[in-house]
C-alpha cells in the first residue's frame, strides 16, 4: 500500500506542476486584455449657414372677390334656385322669399295714394273758390291763405303716398335674390323654409376674374413679405404646375387666436387653377439674425433635465456630451439656437448607448454629407 501511494505521489506531482504553469501562462497581461468596444454610429455634420433661406406656407386658392349675398328684406325662403358649384350671371334668381305680405303692402299703398289724390282734387276746388271770392272782396285774405295751405298739405300727403307705393313695389322686387356679377356659387347658408332677416348671408358667390392664395404667416417671418414681392406657387394636385405669384395684400394686424398674419398672393390667370385647390407658396428670405441649426429629433437627448447632443471628435474617434439650447420643434426635427457650430459632427441615432469618450466608428465614412444650418429649420441630412 505504501509503495502504491509513493508511485501516485511521484506521478501526480509533476502533472500538478504542469497544470499550474499553464494557468499562470493563461493569466498573462497579453491574454487577459479585453478587446475595446468600438460602436458604429450615424452622424450629421453642421455646415456653414447660407445667405438665404426658403419660406414655405400652405394655403387655398380662392377668388379675389367673394360676395355674401342676402335679401334686403325679412321673410321666409320659399325657393332656392342655385346649388353649390353652379355658375351664375347677372340677373339670375338664386332664391325667393314669400312675397305675400309685401304684395299686400303694395295694394295698401295704392289705396292710400288714391285717397290722397282725391283729397288733393277736393282742396284744389276749395282753393280756387277762395281765390275767386277774394278777387271780388267777398272773403278775407286769411281765408285764402288757409285754403292754399290746405291744398299744399294735401299735395305733400299725395307725394308721400306715392313714395310709399314705390317703396312697397321695391320690396316685392327684393323678394328675389339675384346675382349681380358672373361667378360661381361656393356656399349656401340658408335653405327653403328658413326665416331670414335683412342682410343675412344666404349664398356666397365667387366672382370670376383674378384668383389668389390666402396663407397665414407667423410674426417671425411677416417682415419678409411686402406688397409686390414675387413668390412661387405650387399645387398639390399637379406637381408640374408652378406659377409666379405676387403678394397683393398683408393684414394690418395678427389674428387674435393664431397670432398669424393673413397674406394674399395674386396668381396669373390659368385655367388649370381651380377654386379650393391647395397651394404652397415659397419665398426667399435673407438669413439675418440669430442662426438656428436643425438636427434630427433622434439626435437630441436629455440628461439631468438638460438638452444635450453627442458630438464626435474626429481626431480621436470619441464622443463627448454637449449641452444645447432648443429653439423649437419642427416637422423635420429640432431647431437648436445655441450649442452647435459649423463643422460639428453630431450623433444622429443611438444616443442612449453613448457614454463620455466612447470609441465610435462613422458608418460609411467615405460617403459623408453635410447638414445645413439656417433660420427656417430645414432638416439636417444624415451621414450614412
Amino acid at each position: 500500500m505504501s509503495l502504491s501511494k509513493s508511485i501516485m505521489n511521484t506521478a501526480v506531482g509533476p502533472a500538478l506542476i504542469v497544470v499550474m504553469a499553464l494557468g499562470v501562462a493563461g493569466c498573462s497581461p497579453e491574454k487577459a486584455e479585453v478587446q475595446e468596444i468600438i460602436r458604429p454610429v450615424k452622424v450629421v455634420q453642421i455646415a456653414q449657414a447660407s445667405d438665404t433661406r426658403e419660406l414655405s406656407y400652405s394655403g387655398s386658392v380662392r377668388a379675389r372677390t367673394e360676395m355674401n349675398l342676402g335679401f334686403r328684406i325679412n321673410g321666409k325662403i320659399t325657393e332656392r334656385l342655385a346649388d353649390i358649384g353652379q355658375r351664375v350671371k347677372p340677373g339670375d334668381i338664386l332664391a325667393r322669399v314669400d312675397p305675400s305680405d309685401y304684395e299686400l303692402s303694395v295694394r295698401s299703398a295704392e289705396a292710400t295714394l288714391e285717397a290722397a289724390q282725391r283729397q288733393v282734387e277736393t282742396v284744389d276746388l276749395v282753393r280756387k273758390r277762395a281765390e275767386q271770392l277774394f278777387a271780388k272782396n267777398f272773403t278775407s285774405k286769411s281765408q285764402l291763405e288757409q285754403a292754399t295751405l290746405g291744398y299744399d298739405q294735401a299735395v305733400a300727403t299725395r307725394d308721400s303716398a306715392r313714395s310709399a307705393l314705390a317703396q312697397a313695389k321695391n320690396q316685392v322686387v327684393y323678394t328675389d335674390l339675384k346675382a349681380g356679377q358672373n361667378g360661381i356659387v361656393t356656399a349656401v347658408n340658408a335653405d327653403v323654409g328658413q326665416v331670414v332677416g335683412a342682410g343675412t348671408p344666404v349664398m356666397t358667390v365667387a366672382i370670376d376674374g383674378e384668383k389668389e392664395v390666402l396663407i397665414a404667416v407667423p410674426e417671425t417671418d411677416i417682415a419678409e413679405f411686402k406688397p409686390g414681392k414675387i413668390v412661387k406657387a405650387g399645387f398639390w394636385s399637379d406637381d408640374g404646375l408652378a406659377l409666379e405669384g405676387k403678394v397683393r395684400e398683408i393684414a394690418g394686424s395678427a389674428d387674435q387666436q393664431s397670432r398669424t398674419f393673413a397674406v394674399r398672393v395674386s396668381l396669373p390667370n390659368d385655367p388649370r387653377v381651380l377654386l379650393g385647390m391647395t397651394a404652397t407658396i415659397e419665398a426667399s428670405a435673407g438669413n439675418s439674425g440669430s442662426q438656428h441649426v436643425s438636427i434630427p429629433l433622434s439626435a437630441l437627448a436629455q440628461k439631468d433635465g438638460q438638452s444635450i447632443v453627442w458630438t464626435v471628435d474626429r481626431a480621436a474617434d470619441t464622443v463627448h456630451e454637449r449641452q444645447v439650447k432648443v429653439a423649437d420643434f419642427t416637422a423635420d426635427g429640432v431647431r437648436v439656437a445655441d450649442g452647435l457650430r459649423p463643422g460639428d459632427v453630431v450623433v444622429a441615432a443611438g444616443t442612449q448607448f453613448m457614454t463620455e469618450n466612447l470609441k465610435v466608428k462613422l458608418a460609411g465614412d467615405a460617403t459623408q454629407q453635410s447638414a445645413s444650418a439656417d433660420n427656417d429649420g430645414n432638416a439636417a441630412r444624415r451621414v450614412r
